[in-house]
């Protein structure tokens, strides 16, 4: 038989032996032929009889592709939005909001026509009292229903009012705020731009109708007052408003009153009830919604039994039970004097003061 690679009919007569030796020189091996580039031709080019044996390559185009181009007008175009958005967003408009306008304070001491009258129970004296179906604390300072209104949501509606309801409880229910130990937790709820205005209240008090503590808030002489009851009265209102599309103001009326003994050893442990009635303006823009702060642009404030004799700039100085109002009426008052505000003072009537 012959070799695996003869042909069927064996070697053909006169060749040589070992034909493989004959083409030998014409065989490629393997790694040529790996090594070898092909070329495949299209039916064009195979059909024509002067296709060049190697089609050419396309040269390369220079310049930006389409593909650069849109992406390059993509960055630009979300780029340019970027800032249209930073100058337009709506929390970037403190540049442009209003001046914060400086609070305006009234404060009205009542003096009573007689002795104040006093009992050993506080309950007593509020069951006794005008303020006898008060609420105590909090309570007695309960948020509206709220709606929205053509520029401002529900939320932001029910923001404003709950800024005003926590600056009225701080303001006039914290116990430290009125023996005068703090007043920072006040401060904090107020716009930035009154923050100047409410320090020089406190650092150089005047009676001025613009930098008086007891403008702010309400505070008792520690020396003289203290609390004999923790549960102060309440009763009042709030209400929400828009002023135009920009500015939401809140309005508070609240009647607070006080159960109050002498700080002085040795003195009557009866207690007197002390009332005071705060009008309270609040203004708000949306840097202020978002902040949790408020504007206070006007509070007006009435309180006794005090004397008209006292100074209540700085704290307000209680008549307690059993005691009477000083001869004299309110400091002076100089029309010459320019920013000075006029000095007022009241009648507290005898239906304000508990039956004892």
């Amino acid at each position: 038989m012959g070799a695996p690679g003869d042909p069927p009919e064996g070697t053909p007569e006169g060749g040589p032996a070992g034909g493989e030796d004959e083409y030998r020189s014409v065989v490629f091996d393997e790694s040529f032929v790996r090594a070898a580039r092909l070329q495949e031709f299209s039916a064009q080019e195979r059909m024509a009889d002067h296709a060049p044996a190697v089609r050419r390559r396309p040269p390369l185009r220079r310049g930006l592709s389409r593909q650069v181009l849109i992406l390059v007008l993509l960055i630009a175009v979300a780029f340019g939005t970027a800032i249209y958005m930073g100058v337009r967003h709506p929390y970037q408009s403190s540049a442009l909001r209003q001046p914060v306008e400086p609070l305006r304070m009234t404060v009205i001491p009542l003096a009573p026509e007689g002795r104040v009258p006093g009992h050993p129970d506080a309950e007593y004296l509020y069951a006794h009292s005008p303020a006898a179906q008060y609420r105590a604390g909090a309570e007695g300072i309960p948020l509206p229903a709220s709606r929205r209104t053509e520029h401002f949501s529900d939320s932001q509606v029910v923001s404003a009012l709950t800024t005003a309801k926590d600056y009225i409880v701080r303001s006039s229910l914290d116990p430290d705020v009125l023996t005068g130990h703090q007043v920072r937790a006040v401060r904090v709820l107020l716009d930035t731009d009154q923050l100047d205005q409410f320090d020089q209240s406190f650092a150089h008090p005047a009676a001025d109708g613009r930098h008086a503590p007891t403008g702010w808030l309400v505070r008792f002489d520690p020396a003289e007052a203290r609390l004999a009851d923790a549960r102060i009265r309440v009763q009042g209102s709030l209400q929400a408003a828009e002023t135009d599309s920009s500015t939401l103001e809140v309005t508070a009326d609240h009647t607070f009153v006080y159960a109050l003994r002498s700080a002085a050893p040795m003195t009557s442990s009866e207690v007197s009830l002390f009332t005071v009635r705060r009008e309270l303006h609040f203004r708000f823009d949306r840097d202020d919604l978002r902040m949790h702060t408020a504007q206070l642009v006007v509070s007006y404030v009435q309180a006794g039994p005090l004397s008209c004799a006292e100074d209540s700039t700085n704290q307000l100085h209680p008549l307690l039970a059993g005691q009477t109002a000083k001869a004299g009426g309110p400091a002076g008052t100089d029309p010459y004097a320019t920013g000075s505000a006029t000095a007022l003072c009241g009648s507290l009537a005898t239906s304000a003061q508990p039956k004892v």
